[in-house]
């Protein structure tokens, strides 16, 4: 049991690493991973993510995380049979 879930999390965090060098560069630099997940409250704050496009980042690599999630679910049901 516990190795099904270390396999669900290290699929997770390659996931989540692999979004981030695919989809993290703005301007050909990498966004700050503290910039992508603060939580700047406000609609000033929403605005600016919305503009300058680190909502859209975050939500490419949040994918690319749920994407790991799910592959290691599916590696664990397919080596079960």
């Amino acid at each position: 049991m516990k190795r099904k879930a270390l396999i669900i999390v290290i699929l997770t965090l390659l996931g989540l690493i692999f979004g981030y060098l695919l989809f993290g560069k703005i301007a050909g630099e990498y966004v700050k991973i503290s910039t992508i997940f603060s939580n700047s409250g406000g609609s000033l704050g929403d605005f600016g993510r919305s503009i300058t496009g680190i909502s859209k980042i975050r939500n490419n690599i949040l994918i690319s995380g749920s994407a790991g999630f799910v592959l290691g679910i599916v590696l664990i049901f397919v080596k079960k049979k």
